[in-house]
């Protein structure tokens, strides 16, 4: 009974936080709105970018070379490069850490777009442990994984954040497509990439999800050996769509999303929503209730609202989510330990509930006091980076 339970608030929450309306029989984001994608696609693929920040270290020059100039209409898998005038993150840098913009390709020849972030003082004869960090579901890597990121490089890390395939800035197109197996893949792309860094040990290298890549960080560890231990932060599964709907219903879901595939094949790019707006607004309104509510106080106002996070993925995207979970092998992470950290008034805890039964040993569920789901994408006062610093010591040393 408590799993049935379960799974319905699940189904419940995930419906709010993706913001597709239709997919489930009486669910989406009330803030949402279908899109005419063809210019926003266009103008993604044609978009000519200007120079990169000069790099600190000769490993980081091969990614990232000052005189590099890079159209991405002639090949959309690079990743866009963003000048520094046009930067935008939510957060301060700290004055004791350096962040680099690197771009590395995964397994499907997407290239990715990385921030790397290392302490001004570290010493790079020496070998670091490193992390991976991905974002929230639709998120981006100025957001949540840059402040988890320039707090755990301040603690003796090596870090990447990083935007998914097909958001943010990195390549892939059409934008905004969805792939359990692909947002699992990136993950293991940045271990790639940092296991190549003369300065990092890549024996001990971690993976951290926030929400979303929550689910896919376990699904990354639960088949890349290389990920020596996971922290699933307000973790959601997204994947678990699939499961939330069974008999006519998803069969109805099926329906509609494949009859979806004839309007986008006849329109010649993808339907997607946007959920926030083109700039931050000082209020969620009046009307807006629950999680949509929680979810638009961050991603529309100035507190978490960034130009490349307006949106989840495209409609047909749920395809993808629905057939392909995330989280069918989480057992085969033992004996890499896992942290699953929760905030006592999250409405996300189910997912993690649910995750960490699933999960082999050594496993570990972290419940910060007092904090709501997106307390935990930002607040540097409640984001238990003492636990965190403390888990992935322990585990990448072990």
């Amino acid at each position: 009974m408590k799993n049935r339970m379960r799974t319905k608030h699940i189904a419940a929450i995930l419906a709010a936080a993706i913001g597709i309306s239709g997919v489930l029989a009486g669910c989406g984001n009330s803030g949402s709105r279908p899109t005419d994608a063809a210019a926003e696609q266009r103008a993604a693929s044609e978009m000519n970018t200007g120079e990169q920040e000069e790099t600190s270290t000769p490993e980081q020059e091969e990614s990232s070379s000052e005189e590099e100039i890079v159209n991405t209409s002639m090949n959309p898998a690079l990743a866009m490069r963003v000048a520094p005038e046009d930067e935008y993150y939510i957060f301060d840098l700290s004055e004791n850490v350096t962040r680099t913009h690197v771009y590395y390709q995964n397994r499907y020849g997407i290239e990715l777009a990385g921030d790397l972030y290392v302490a001004k003082d570290a010493d790079l004869s020496r070998k670091y442990p490193a992390l991976v960090i991905g974002p929230p579901f639709g998120g981006v890597k100025e957001q949540g994984p840059g402040v988890y990121a320039n707090q755990l490089a301040q603690r003796g890390f090596v870090v990447l954040a990083f935007d998914p395939s097909y958001h943010g800035y990195s390549g892939g197109q059409p934008r905004l497509v969805g792939s359990t197996d692909i947002y699992a893949e990136d993950f293991s792309a940045g271990v790639d990439y940092l296991g190549l860094l003369d300065y990092v040990d890549r024996e001990q290298i971690g993976a951290i999800g926030i929400c979303g890549s929550g689910g896919f960080a376990l699904s990354a560890a639960a088949q890349d050996s290389r990920i020596k231990a996971v922290a699933a932060s307000v973790m959601y599964d997204i994947s678990s769509m699939g499961n939330s709907a069974t008999g006519e219903a998803r069969a109805r879901q099926l329906e509609e999303l494949s009859r979806q595939r004839w309007v986008d094949a006849e329109n010649g790019f993808p339907q997607f929503r946007n959920n926030y707006p083109d700039a931050p607004v000082d209020q969620v309104p009046a009307e807006m209730t629950g999680n949509n509510a929680e979810f638009y106080s961050f991603y529309a106002t100035k507190r978490g609202w960034h130009p490349n996070a307006l949106a989840g993925v495209t409609t047909t995207s749920m395809l993808s989510l629905m057939n392909f979970p995330s989280l069918s092998h989480i057992n085969e992470i033992a004996p890499r330990p896992i942290l699953f950290i929760v905030g006592e008034n999250a409405h996300s805890a189910a997912f993690s509930e649910t995750a960490y039964e699933a999960a082999g040993e050594p496993k570990e569920i972290y419940v910060v006091p007092d904090a709501i789901h997106i307390d935990l994408y930002d607040d540097v006062e409640k984001i238990p980076f003492d636990k965190l610093e403390d888990f992935f010591r322990t585990a990448l040393e072990a």
